[in-house]
């Protein structure tokens, strides 16, 4: 009975220790997006009224970030006639006009990844909650005596 007993104490330590876990990501996660979130609005950038998506609204998502670095793409290539920076001469003046706009796009684009990564701490964490819920319950119900028959 004590083996029995001391199982049931390991499964239920584990089970808080998978669900602390969890909750730390949840939290974590919704820290880094609101961060990144609040630092994006802070900026004040509102995506370009030509673009192909969310036009006019405020650059403080990830649908919106990617938005305004797709239609900065459109104007960066529109200025240097079609060529990236890596194709532009090193004395053509445009070449300069490319570079803000593939670091404008980089900045963006790591926003992006930034808020995809931090909601997918989110939704692990969660799993990992409802994992320790269920190591918990079946811990529980080991630990509990047989109904008599």
């Amino acid at each position: 009975m004590s083996g029995e007993s001391n199982s049931h104490g390991t499964a239920k330590w584990v089970s808080i220790v998978v669900m602390v876990i969890g909750a730390i990501m949840v939290i974590a996660g919704a820290v880094t997006y609101a961060t990144v979130s609040s630092t994006l609005a802070e900026e004040r950038i509102t995506v370009a009224d030509d673009a192909n998506c969310l036009a006019g609204q405020a650059v403080n998502g990830p649908f919106a970030a990617y938005c305004q670095a797709d239609i900065i793409a459109h104007h960066a290539l529109e200025a240097t006639g079609g060529k990236t920076y890596a194709e532009l001469d090193r004395e053509d003046p445009l070449r300069a006009t490319a570079m803000n706009g593939s670091f404008l796009r980089a900045s963006l684009f790591t926003s992006v990844v930034a808020f995809g990564v931090a909601f997918m701490a989110i939704g692990i964490g969660i799993v990992f909650i409802l994992i320790g819920v269920a190591l918990l319950n079946l811990a529980s119900r080991r630990g509990s005596p047989a109904p008599a028959a």
